[in-house]
């Protein structure tokens, strides 16, 4: 199995209404220092459908700004149908929303 291949499965898990950072995602692929690898397969997520890559935020809880599928405001738009709501400052309260953090 590719590194993508592990990443895409990692982030297939997260769940509807959660979020899960780069690094946490990397840690789960195999490796916790491919958090980078991470952003670059997302940004060339082959079934976004299926692969919601719109789940993956930063360390800080913030959406991409260059979220590949619509920009930043498409992210959040898509993590606020879920059900997340976002802090004035635009993070997303990861103790709150994180996936198994």
């Amino acid at each position: 199995m590719s590194v993508f291949e592990k990443i895409y499965e990692v982030v297939k898990r997260i769940p509807k209404g959660k979020v899960a950072t780069y690094g946490y995602v990397a840690l789960l692929a195999g490796n916790p220092r491919w958090a980078r690898v991470v952003g670059y397969a997302l940004h060339n997520n082959p079934a976004p459908m299926v692969i919601p890559c719109h789940r993956v935020v930063n360390r800080e809880g913030r959406v991409a700004e260059a979220f590949v599928f619509g920009g930043g405001n498409a992210q959040r738009e898509l993590l606020e149908r879920e059900g997340i709501v976002f802090r004035e400052d635009g993070t997303v309260d990861l103790k709150k929303y994180g996936w198994n953090m």
